[in-house]
């Protein structure tokens, strides 16, 4: 009994290390967001702690800077439209596809799912130039709908392959008796796969929409330098030659963005843990 106290004691303890080592960085960009400049470039973050109450040490000038000089409310309306269509898209065509693959009997489908779990494994580099050529003929680089084509396809790998996982184990009897009862496939499809799916497509939902909120390297390339669709995190990086020397309104524009990113997490969390264990055990 006193090795097991021991155990969770020693497990606690080097949770509670990881947790502030994850934590420290946040809390750090944090405290300079809201730092003056002058104090920023003269001292640590962790200084604010020698006198905790002093109110002068704070402020939220680099906030209204960023907000007001940079346009990044503007760049926040675009990555709002990007990564929620660029979520939606490939989560409901992949829903599709996975309960097709997993729960209906045709010839060549464990090839088709291959194929697309083979995907997963093409680095996304080797994508850009054709792609971009194929973009720039239809005339859709550097637009909202190109950047959503452009997430859709770079998610649909990983999205079969976490659904299709899911769907799989779902009870075949439960379909068999719907279909028994004269429910169609769509009705089965809507009323079954998806209220008993909801863990698997908020842990997908979580990962997509992370994935295309921070996205900065696919932006860059599609968007071809067009800076009205441009989202957050091309902002920032412009703000990285823009303000090289003040660097604690770089520290405000990082913490704005990663402010939704935590929203969806902590509001999706409790389905996170079961949807990615979907699949990975049977029965």
């Amino acid at each position: 009994m006193n090795d097991n106290k021991l155990a969770k004691i020693i497990i606690n303890t080097v949770l509670l290390i990881i947790m502030l080592i994850w934590i420290l960085p946040t809390l750090g960009l944090l405290i300079t967001s809201v730092r003056p400049a002058a104090e920023v470039s003269s001292s640590g973050w962790w200084t604010i702690f020698n006198s905790p109450l002093k109110i002068t040490q704070f402020t939220l000038n680099n906030y209204d800077k960023v907000l007001s000089v940079n346009n990044m409310d503007i760049a926040f309306r675009n990555s709002f439209i990007i990564a929620i269509m660029g979520t939606i898209l490939p989560v409901g065509i992949a829903s599709f596809a996975a309960f097709g693959l997993a729960k209906l009997r045709f010839k060549g489908r464990m090839v088709i799912y291959g194929i697309i779990v083979g995907l997963l494994v093409i680095p996304l580099q080797m994508t850009f130039i054709p792609i971009l050529r194929i973009f720039n003929t239809l005339n859709i680089s550097g637009t909202f709908f190109g950047l959503w084509i452009a997430h859709t396809g770079y998610g649909m790998p990983f999205a079969v392959f976490m659904l299709y996982n899911f769907f799989s184990n779902l009870p075949d009897d439960l379909f068999e008796a719907a279909y028994i009862d004269g429910a169609s496939m769509w009705t089965v499809y809507y009323r079954l796969a998806l209220p008993l799916s909801v863990p698997a497509l908020a842990s997908l939902v979580i990962f997509q929409f992370l994935w295309t909120w921070n996205d900065l390297l696919v932006a860059l390339i599609y968007l071809g330098g067009t800076q009205d669709v441009a989202p957050v995190t091309v902002r920032l990086a412009n703000m990285v030659g823009s303000y090289g020397q003040n660097w604690h309104v770089l520290t405000a524009g990082a913490f704005i963005s990663i402010i939704v990113p935590l929203i969806i997490f902590f509001s999706l969390q409790r389905y996170f843990i079961r949807g990615i264990l979907a699949g990975s055990v049977k029965g």
